[in-house]
């Protein structure tokens, strides 16, 4: 028990208690401002009721945050956008094709990013006003073969003054096949030729094509041999200076092209600068190489990022089965693959005077490396079969 003039309790007077003011520990306090202390706010004490509160730095993470979720955001507002204007222009180009077109291919079963896919590229160059109206001929004719388990794509050329047995017509120009009984007989025609069944089938209109590469930014081509054509489609417009103008030139090397200069390039028959270049064999040769560059600016990216924007123009000029989802697989197992591990083939032919002739015999073992099932070699002779990887043939 305590003494009598001991409390056991402390008396206050009033005023101000002497002696320290509790204070919070200093682990506390670099906690706190570690959490960005009061909800991440400054506050400043005014005289009377003033009393400011401004916004603090917020925290790194939710910056972060914040600017991962406004890109998935504009990403997903980009990707549905550009489907829709894609799969629009691909509808369009799915109507242009008939239903006994679409009769005359091969059922394919299964995606095209896990099963190779053999497609028919079928080129023309009708058109009215320039004396093309009435001809239908597949001017450029190639197989593209897409194999996504080597990640490769494989490119077969087929000479359009090749004479084959066309189905019902006898020993013709294969492409005249197509003059006779449209895509399906072409279709059935370049099947019995290689053995291979056709999956699916595209018709390039080369007179609109100047409008797709246009839309692209333009192509590059790269031209094995400097050009100078006769003067066909004069770009004046008096005889006097078509009678002038030597014709149409092209330097040798890649060539960045817009749409007109591109058509152009695919339609010239004769090089004067060399005259063993005097044959639909090399016009050929040009045409596929202005529609392998188109294939490739197709799944650049910077073509992919304009997509909202352009992607209904750029199947104006095709007609196709490939639906939209099939031909973005397709672009994927071409983005996929490797430049270097692509295959570059053609068929060849024993072509006389004419510019015409037979299929060589060699053309099954060339068909076989465009299968992968044999090494490439490259052709032996002019117009001689083979394969090149990694890079165009020429001729």
């Amino acid at each position: 028990m305590a003494p009598p003039d001991e409390k056991p309790y402390r008396v206050y007077k009033g005023g101000r208690v002497k002696g320290k003011v509790p204070t919070v520990p200093r682990r506390e306090q670099r906690s706190q401002r570690a959490r960005g202390g009061d909800g991440g706010r400054l506050k400043i004490k005014g005289p009377g009721l003033l009393r400011l509160s401004l916004p603090g730095r917020p925290p790194w993470r939710r910056i972060i945050l914040l600017s991962l979720l406004t890109l998935l955001v504009l990403f997903l507002i980009w990707a549905v956008v550009g489907y829709l204007e894609f799969s629009s222009g691909v509808g369009d180009a799915n109507k242009r094709l008939d239903a006994r077109d679409r009769a005359a291919l091969t059922k394919q079963n299964g995606l095209l990013l896990s099963h190779a896919t053999n497609i028919l590229v079928l080129g023309t160059d009708h058109a009215s006003g320039n004396g093309r109206a009435a001809d239908n001929h597949s001017d450029s004719i190639m197989l593209v073969r897409s194999d996504p388990s080597h990640h490769r794509i494989a490119y077969l050329s087929i000479p359009r003054d090749l004479v084959v047995d066309i189905p019902g017509i006898g020993d013709e120009k294969v492409n005249y096949a197509m003059q006779a009984g449209g895509v399906p007989l072409a279709i059935k025609t370049i099947s019995e030729l290689t053995g291979q069944p056709i999956n699916h089938v595209i018709v390039v209109n080369f007179a609109e094509f100047k409008d797709l590469i246009d839309s692209l930014g333009g192509i590059t081509v790269d031209v094995p041999d400097a050009v100078l054509s006769n003067r066909f489609d004069c770009p004046y417009a008096t005889s006097a200076l078509c009678e002038k103008w030597p014709g149409w030139r092209f330097a040798k090397g890649p060539q960045h092209m817009d749409g007109e200069r591109a058509l152009i390039y695919s339609r010239i028959r004769e090089n004067l600068l060399n005259p063993r270049e005097s044959s639909d064999f090399f016009r050929t040769s040009r045409q596929q190489a202005v529609t392998q560059a188109v294939l490739a600016k197709f799944t650049s990216f910077g073509t992919l990022i304009g997509a909202p924007f352009h992607a209904s123009s750029w199947v104006k000029p095709i007609s196709t089965d490939l639906t939209a989802t099939q031909l973005i697989e397709l672009g994927w197992v071409k983005f996929r693959s490797s430049s270097g591990n692509a295959l570059h083939c053609r068929l060849g032919g024993d072509f006389g005077p004419g510019g015409t002739g037979a299929p060589s015999e060699d053309d099954a073992l060339t068909i076989l490396m465009w299968l992968g099932k044999s090494a490439p070699q490259l052709p032996t002779s002019t117009f001689g079969p083979g394969c090149a990887r990694g890079h165009n043939l020429t001729y």
